[in-house]
């Protein structure tokens, strides 16, 4: 393939802006908000399931005083009309007024055990209360964590993007003047080497590869036309001659 050697100059300035883009592309996929984001999204979720279990908790603790209530008051309601009943004098019986008086004193036993467990059910459901206070405000904080990730994130995709946008324009001023044949094969080189289609040929050396030629190597490089695109023997990119190449 012949192309001008200002085309194939041309060349390492497009190579140049394509490895730009490829750095921000790279940069765009790196950036340390992704992993803060993944950790604050998986600290997020495993505080909400927490938040739901505590208030499940919460809910069931509730649900267990409200019964344990209803049972002190049946109790109490129970104990007030045998107490009624017995202040009224009317029971005659012996037999019966000490079977009411062995059922008051049982019921007062009765009341005295389920007040105790009203109140164990109250310390628990207290605890648990706090548990949903401290889960909820540390769920809130992590949203707080999320959000201010999410924006950083989304601050520097602008400003890459910017950036990006910027050297597009900058690579379509540099590859409409560049041969479409030429320019096809610098595409394919890229493609299949790495993202780098193109290397300048400096002082004995691809800089593409990092190869060092010999001196016979660089003499019939030396002896191709100008306008020949020399492929480098090593890596098969193109090999851009410049005033600094040394053939």
């Amino acid at each position: 393939m012949n192309a001008a050697p200002a085309d194939q100059i041309r060349l390492l300035d497009l190579q140049a802006i394509d490895s730009r883009l490829d750095q921000l592309a790279h940069r765009r996929r790196s950036l340390p908000e992704h992993a803060e984001i993944e950790k604050a999204n998986a600290d997020h979720t495993a505080l909400k399931d927490l938040v739901v279990a505590a208030q499940a908790q919460l809910g069931d603790t509730t649900r267990e005083l409200t019964k344990a209530e209803q049972d002190v008051d049946q109790v109490r309601t129970r104990a007030a009309r045998n107490q009624q009943r017995l202040d009224s004098g009317a029971v005659g019986s012996p037999r019966d007024l000490e079977n009411l008086q062995h059922e008051i004193g049982s019921l007062a036993k009765r009341q005295s055990d389920l007040e105790d467990v009203v109140l164990e059910i109250m310390e628990r459901m207290e605890s648990s209360q706090t548990r949903v206070t401290e889960l909820t405000a540390r769920l809130d904080h992590s949203t707080v964590v999320l959000k201010e990730a999410e924006q950083r994130r989304d601050a520097a995709f602008a400003e890459i993007d910017a950036e990006v946008e910027k050297v597009k324009r900058d690579r379509e001023t540099v590859a409409v003047v560049i041969p479409a044949d030429l320019l096809k094969l610098y595409t394919r080189l890229r493609e299949q080497q790495g993202g780098v289609g193109a290397a300048r040929l400096y002082q004995r050396r691809c800089e593409g590869c990092r190869v060092e030629f010999s001196t016979a190597d660089l003499a019939a490089i030396k002896r191709e036309p100008k306008d020949e695109v020399v492929r480098c023997e090593n890596c098969s990119r193109i090999l851009v001659r410049t005033a600094d190449s040394g053939v």
